[in-house]
């Protein structure tokens, strides 16, 4: 390949790296070409990206970025998916994909610009999705509201029964 290309290709990945929110770095050495497609199928579908790049592909494109912290020193075969969007989509799908494929292993990972262990990164795998969450957080700030709806119309309520037994009852003199 030629330094030209290199370049452009170190390029590209420092724009995506700069713009993405989750990174994981991940070892896949043993993995079968079936089991490799089957591990981007499954990335692709959480939104995010993967490529396959060279140690020092991925130290010259994370210069300058957040991600340069876990870019460094790598061994081995060295694999990186990405996201732009919901980071614990991509780590609920490498995760589910480890736990199948052991010969995954977990390298490095960076998520909103703070790197994570391996424990941090499994633990933001079983959080339920940024929807979920939002939702979750509305019906919250919503419940007070409710609550207070239900306590007004139950008063309401208890009011009208009251009277109406007491009708029932004979409780009231015509005038």
């Amino acid at each position: 390949m030629k330094r030209d290309e290199k370049r452009q290709q170190a390029e590209a990945l420092r724009q995506d790296l700069e713009q993405a929110k989750g990174v994981v770095l991940s070892g896949f050495e043993g993995l079968t070409v079936a089991q490799e497609t089957e591990l981007r199928r499954r990335i692709a579908q959480a939104g995010a990206k993967y490529k396959v790049v060279k140690n020092s592909l991925i130290e010259r494109a994370a210069q300058g970025t957040p991600v340069e912290p876990i870019a460094t020193k790598l061994r081995g075969t060295t694999s990186v998916a990405y996201t732009q969007t919901d980071p614990v989509t991509l780590a609920k799908a490498l995760t589910a994909y480890a736990k199948e494929n052991p010969l995954l292993v977990f390298k490095a990972g960076m998520v909103e610009g703070r790197v994570v262990s391996l424990a941090e990164f499994n633990a933001l795998a079983t959080l339920p999705s940024r929807d979920v969450l939002l939702s979750q957080v509305a019906s919250l700030a919503n419940a007070p509201a409710r609550r207070l709806a239900s306590a007004v119309a139950a008063l309401a309520r208890n009011l009208a029964l009251v009277l109406q037994q007491a009708v029932k009852e004979g409780k009231f003199k015509e005038a």
